[in-house]
């Protein structure tokens, strides 16, 4: 177990380095170099949670064929799809149909995320004891972080580097690459992971498991969290970047310095939300970075090409909340998860989360090419942006209370998860809810 372990926190590593040079601004840097619209960027972002309801089938395949077997197949093609970015700046080409095989690309590679994904979380919910799983994950999460880290700062630097002399296409091709052979390490390292323990007791597929899933009382406060968070979040998810590199011009190398100062926040801040999630339970984790995150997107009103500052405050605020949530999400869904039928489970909660994102996601990227791009309101200059903005954060504020009637056993109330808190802040408690 320590081995698979060991290989799951490098598999992990490996795979932000494909996110870093295959994802976020260098999907954006992609999307412009090709002249996609706010519409065209909005549908590109809805792509992989839009292919969420997926995870369907891909639950008949993890239990029909077993989850170690589907994992590598899928996340292995979702990354090795991207070889034909690779030469695609090169070929003869009109930009239309160049954009058009972007998107094709981005969709295959989402879909077979989305298989991957399932069979992924199923086999790592029978891999990792329950005990240490937040421990453990949040390990995980600062090995990614820093990998991500300097690979997205090197990606932006090297956007910036090369674009001005004319050799933006030569960069993005050899990004491409470089995710590719991510790709192929990652593969090589799923192999060295152990496969999931035999149980005799494990459901056959069938498809009234669903329903089942779904009529579960444990587990439905959790789906409608699920569906009204991610459908705030899709309202502006997919235009922080864009919104950085068109609106507020920072550049590629900005870009990426933002998210090194989320990822340095999230590298302090995971190894308590792991001992947290272990000690006091995911619940009140879930609960408090849900209303704090709700303050990320407003933050984002207030920056301009000249006051950029208050993108520090939102990194800082991103960093240590996020991940937070991460844990205490990926927790709650094998917690709530029979073992028995777990794929079905992580497929029903991945579909809700895939179906609220993408809906939102394509209703602002319609919104906001109807606003004009600029208007004045209460004697500011506004860009049309700053609206999906303001309603992500007011829908992350509502969908907070959609998580306080989520049940957990063990785990601390809200209130007295935040009384532990404030009283370890005063250096007058520790960790131990005990002490």
């Amino acid at each position: 177990m320590r081995a698979s372990l060991r290989a799951s926190c490098a598999e992990g590593a490996v795979s932000e380095l494909f996110a870093a040079c295959a994802g976020g601004a260098v999907l954006t840097a992609w999307a412009l170099s090709l002249g996609a619209t706010p519409l065209v960027i909005g549908l590109v972002g809805a792509l992989p949670l839009a292919s969420q309801v997926l995870q369907l089938p891909g639950a008949w395949l993890t239990l029909s064929f077993g989850p170690k077997v589907v994992a590598v197949i899928t996340i292995g093609a979702a990354r090795l799809i991207w070889l034909p970015m690779v030469v695609l700046p090169f070929v003869r080409l009109t930009t239309e149909t160049k954009l058009q095989l972007f998107v094709v690309v981005v969709a295959a590679a989402a879909i077979l995320g989305v298989l991957g994904n399932n069979a992924w979380t199923a086999w790592m919910g029978d891999l990792v004891p329950g005990r240490i799983r937040g421990r453990f994950f949040s390990r995980r999460t600062v090995c990614m972080t820093l990998v991500g880290t300097t690979a997205s700062l090197a990606a932006g630097m090297i956007l910036d580097a090369l674009t001005p002399r004319g050799w933006k296409g030569h960069a993005l091709g050899g990004l491409s690459a470089v995710a590719c052979l991510a790709g192929m390490v990652s593969v090589y390292l799923l192999l060295r992971q152990h496969g999931p323990r035999l149980d005799a007791g494990r459901e056959r597929p069938r498809w009234g498991l669903i329903a089942d899933a779904a009529r579960d009382p444990r587990a439905r406060p959790f789906l409608w969290y699920l569906l009204a968070w991610n459908s705030a979040v899709g309202l502006s998810a997919s235009f922080f970047s864009y919104h950085m590199l068109s609106n507020l011009a920072t550049g590629f190398a900005i870009a990426a310095l933002h998210g090194v100062a989320v990822a340095a926040v999230r590298i302090v801040s995971a190894p308590l939300w792991g001992r947290a999630v272990d000690r006091f339970g995911a619940r009140p984790v879930l609960v408090v970075c849900s209303f704090g995150i709700a303050a990320v997107p407003a933050i984002w009103l207030f920056p301009t090409p000249a006051f950029l500052w208050p993108l520090a405050l939102e990194a800082a605020l991103s960093g240590a909340l996020w991940g937070g949530h991460g844990l205490a999400a990926m927790d709650l869904t094998v917690d709530l998860s029979p073992a028995q039928a777990r794929p079905f489970y992580v497929a029903v909660f991945a579909a809700a989360s895939g179906v609220g994102f993408a809906a939102a996601s394509v209703l602002a990227g319609l919104v906001a090419v109807s606003l004009p791009d600029r208007f004045e309101l209460l004697g500011q200059t506004w860009a049309n942006l700053h609206v999906l903005f303001f309603l992500s954060a007011v829908g992350r504020a509502a969908a907070g209370f959609a998580a306080l009637p989520i049940k957990e056993r063990g785990a601390l109330g809200v209130s007295e998860f935040l009384r532990v808190l404030g009283a370890r802040a005063a250096g007058r408690l520790g960790w131990s809810p005990s002490s």
